[in-house]
């Protein structure tokens, strides 16, 4: 029970000690990439301008509308720290270091990660502000059509690791998923970026027609809330791109945990430069794209994948059955020794004739 304590503990000053230093990181890699010089006054290289950012927010003058419902205003933020947190006990960062260890891990994971909607929509609705409802309209809209397509690009890792619990299915990938389910790495990725509400998929948000989306009227600490609970999605949805295909921990030489960080960066990074490359796309085309183009690809990613397993297993059967039956016996026989038990000899019932 101390063990598991200790764990949790260590877990979650990790998670809230890592987000801040990825807004910094973020920040600084977008200046690179725009020719701008980024934060570069608090500490070196700007690295505690995050704090000096979260030491503002907390003296911030907390705002709330007169015209809201307060209830629900104040418990919004809330729900997308909490469901981010729980969904980061689902994940294996090394084999002996996890909090939960579900059976059915995935399936928690998706319906975790699923319940982060309830945030935005009760944060727009209780807000009482045009914008922020619209925003909130467009969050649901968008995190509910790409959850479909990660639900379904998840089904091929399931189909080849025989599991739902994340240890298993990376023990299974002797040679990462990626290499087998690369639609269904690609699916889940463009899905992940658009359940995080990153470019080109921040629609809910989009400054430039809504103002600020669906937290609009939030000020101070709540606001800050929202922010972190994007940065832990972020770094939620590479940890389980990680786990999912390319082989979590895995790796040669290094330890396991520094393997599964390298990768976790990689994405990460994947993330920053999709944002300081692409531009926002029209709404329309974000929706016809996620129910015309990923559903589908990711309807054909299952039926492949589950049209070769069928034919591999099928194969592995007939080649049994093909076994001549001395063979078979031997085999027994073989078996039958290294367990250390005599193997049962048939007798004929008749005397045999001299």
């Amino acid at each position: 029970m101390l063990i598991e304590l200790i764990q949790v503990v260590v877990l979650l000053g990790a998670l809230l000690s890592f987000a801040p230093l990825l807004v910094w990181a973020e920040r600084r890699l977008l200046a690179g990439m725009q020719d701008r010089y980024g934060p570069n006054r608090v500490g070196p290289f700007g690295i505690l301008q995050s704090a000096a950012d979260g030491i503002k927010l907390f003296f911030k003058e907390e705002v709330t509308p007169p015209f809201t419902n307060r209830i629900l205003f104040t418990l919004a933020p809330l729900i997308l720290l909490v469901t981010a947190l729980l969904a980061f006990a689902l994940v294996p960062f090394t084999d002996s270091f996890w909090i939960i260890d579900l059976n059915v891990g995935l399936l928690a994971f998706l319906g975790l990660s699923s319940l982060g909607v309830y945030s935005v929509v009760l944060g727009a609705w209780s807000s009482n502000n045009k914008y922020a409802l619209l925003g909130g309209l467009r969050a649901t809209a968008q995190m509910i059509s790409y959850e479909l397509a990660m639900g379904l690009a998840v089904v091929g890792v399931i189909l080849l690791a025989g599991s739902y619990n994340l240890r298993e299915i990376v023990a299974a990938q002797e040679v990462p998923f990626i290499v087998y389910q690369p639609l269904g790495f690609l699916i889940f990725l463009i899905a992940g970026i658009a359940e995080t509400k990153r470019l080109p998929f921040d629609l809910p948000e989009s400054e430039n027609e809504l103002v600020s989306g669906f937290h609009t009227e939030y000020s101070s600490m709540k606001f800050a809330l929202f922010f972190l609970g994007e940065y832990l999605g972020i770094l939620l949805v590479s940890s389980m791109i990680t786990v999912l295909y390319l082989g979590g921990w895995h790796g040669p030489w290094l330890p396991p945990f520094a393997w599964f960080a390298l990768k976790v960066m990689g994405l990460i990074f994947f993330f920053i430069w999709v944002r300081g490359s692409l531009p926002r796309i029209r709404y329309d085309q974000l929706m016809s794209f996620g129910w015309k183009v990923l559903i589908e690809l990711a309807l054909l990613n299952v039926l492949i994948t589950g049209a070769i397993s069928l034919w591999v297993k099928s194969g592995r059967s007939m080649m049994s059955s093909r076994t001549p039956s001395g063979e078979r016996s031997v085999t027994r026989r073989s078996q039958a020794a290294k367990n250390g038990s005599t193997p049962c000899i048939r007798t004929s019932s008749t005397p045999s004739k001299i």
